[in-house]
């Protein structure tokens, strides 16, 4: 076939390889932002590359490579950005090399470690159309339609939650004074913003002090007559809030962790018990948590009579429901969550249950004024009055992943969640009834949710574990293989678990023990796939010898 000029031209922009005169690297930086048929064709000849990357990448099985971690830095060891634009393809070829050929592959069906997983066909071409639309979501002179499509879809799954009225929503779901929710870049950024409210409302202006915003933490603590601050939750609690402590300034001793049970449930006793303390002491105690999906396992407070304490105590309940909050979609499981309608806030990640892409958090609130108490404006960009979302969030710019969400909501739906969901407990319950037939595995809790916690047995420990007779030098010669089982199975890549600490009871007092931690939720993932994990365990297992394996020490095995 024969090429014209322009397309001659084009294609030698994309290839060749020799340094451009100044003035041509101007006009190839222009040209890389320009709307042309030069630009397109370029595209095109990108697209082509990656997405022959992305189709590779999303049918490899495998769960990793099995490249070390030494090797694999010296890749990325160039302090220095080059003087002369790359060439587009040798530059692809790079990534293509040593970035996507040694990413982990989260959408393996052995991949069942983590809570990231497959995500549905329309996000990708979604994520094109979003990054060429390039809204900054914060403000309606960058997102006009965009900020009324993300208070739409907030709205949805804030009904989901609490089940207002026809009324409550037509009054509040496009009013520039409501705040629904907020859509954030992830849980950790979504509980800080919760908590955030909770201080400031519970510390605001009164009389002649104009709150704690203006005066200071100090300074409101003294106003008001308390001695300190202090959050009060599980022992299970997510980090998020030991970094929310850091940065509101009570400090992370005064965030209060209290004991859970058997379950991984908070313990409700100790929970009071911890609230007397606190009034004792004269602390505000800013939020009482309740965890719905804890990281390490997946367990789900009792949420109901954690909302009737913080009414009690007239406290605000937090329920950090990154994880299982999705549970909500499902009619078999949503009694699970059961009195998280009561709660003041709410956190869902976006990029965990509803299967959408890493960067979205989401914070709702059944208050639609409680984010009036961290309103910011600034007169450049988010005014007073304005309907731009950056007024009431942390962010000062944000894309627009509001996309993802709605598109989520309706291209899979109420059903199609609560197919998703279900299956993920469906197949956690299979998981753990295979386990407790293999003598190999012992299993450390019914599952709560899609999160299972299990462990390897060496063979000559067996008969004591099925006795109940481990003790602790025996437990700690379990944490240590265990621990090098999941560093191995890493290491090698066809399969991935992977590990937590977990609290049991021996002889009569609490240790921690190394737990194999799965994680059920994506929908690629078979019974057959399951049977591969465990079986890649036993195959990998078999080759530790239990009488040398600790002294011959990790050498293989890379990340801690």
């Amino acid at each position: 076939m024969t090429l014209s000029k322009q397309e001659m031209a084009n294609q030698n922009y994309f290839l060749e390889t020799e340094k451009a005169p100044h003035y041509d690297i101007q006009e190839q930086v222009r040209q890389l932002f320009a709307s042309s048929s030069h630009t397109t064709f370029l595209e095109e000849e990108i697209n082509k590359i990656t997405n022959k990357f992305s189709q590779d990448f999303l049918s490899t099985l495998d769960a990793n490579t099995d490249i070390d971690l030494d090797s694999l830095l010296g890749s990325f060891c160039d302090s220095q950005i080059p003087v002369q634009p790359a060439h587009v393809e040798s530059y692809l070829q790079y990534l293509g090399n040593n970035v996507v050929a040694h990413s982990i592959h989260t959408s393996s069906p052995k991949f069942i470690g983590h809570m990231t997983s497959a995500l549905p066909c329309f996000v990708r071409p979604l994520a094109k159309l979003m990054t060429a639309m390039n809204q900054n979501a914060v403000k309606i002179e960058t997102a006009k339609a965009l900020s009324f499509c993300e208070r739409e879809a907030l709205a949805m799954l804030h009904r989901l939650i609490y089940n207002f009225d026809d009324n409550f929503y037509a009054q509040h779901i496009q009013n520039n004074l409501s705040t629904l929710g907020i859509l954030v870049s992830g849980g950790t950024v979504a509980n800080i913003t919760a908590l955030w409210c909770a201080r400031n409302n519970a510390l605001g202006p009164k009389d002649d002090f104009l709150g704690v915003e203006k005066e200071g933490l100090a300074a409101a603590l003294d106003f008001y007559g308390y001695k300190g601050a202090a959050i009060i939750g599980s022992e299970l609690m997510h980090f998020s809030f030991d970094k929310a402590a850091d940065l509101m300034g009570i400090g992370t001793h005064r965030l209060i962790r209290v004991p859970t049970d058997s379950n991984n449930r908070v313990n409700i006793q100790a929970l009071r018990q911890a609230v007397m303390e606190c009034r004792a002491q004269n602390l505000l105690i800013i939020a009482i948590i309740g965890v719905a999906g804890t990281t390490d396992s997946g367990g789900v407070d009792s949420l109901t009579e954690i909302a009737e304490i913080a009414q009690s105590a007239n406290v605000h309940f937090h329920v950090d429901a990154a994880w299982g909050g999705p549970l909500i979609f499902s009619q078999q499981h949503r009694h699970k969550l059961a009195g998280i309608e009561r709660a003041d806030s709410v956190t869902i990640d976006g990029h965990k249950q509803l299967y959408l892409p890493m960067g979205i958090g989401l914070v709702f609130f059944r208050d639609p004024h409680i984010a009036k108490a961290i309103e910011k404006q600034a007169s450049y960009t988010i005014r007073k009055g304005s309907f731009d979302l950056g007024k009431r969030a942390l962010e000062g710019s944000r894309p627009g992943m509001a996309l993802f969400l709605h598109a989520g909501l309706n291209l899979i739906g109420l059903k199609g969640y609560e197919f998703l969901i279900d299956e993920g407990i469906r197949k956690t319950q299979y998981m753990a009834d295979r386990i407790c037939t293999m003598p190999e595995f012992e299993l450390l809790g019914e599952p709560d949710t899609n999160l299972l916690l299990y462990r390897y047995i060496p063979a000559p420990l067996r008969e004591l574990v099925a006795k109940k007779q481990l003790t602790q030098t025996d437990n700690q010669l379990i944490d240590e293989f265990n621990e090098r089982l999941q560093k191995i199975q890493r290491q090698i890549g066809r399969t991935f678990i992977s590990r937590t600490t977990k609290t049991t009871t021996s002889f009569g007092k609490e240790i921690p023990i190394i737990a194999l931690r799965a994680v059920l939720a994506n929908p690629l993932t078979t019974e057959e796939d399951i049977d591969a994990v465990l079986n890649d365990q036993i195959q990998i297992a078999s080759e530790i010898e239990i009488s040398n394996f600790q002294e011959a020490g990790e050498k293989s095995v890379q990340f801690q």
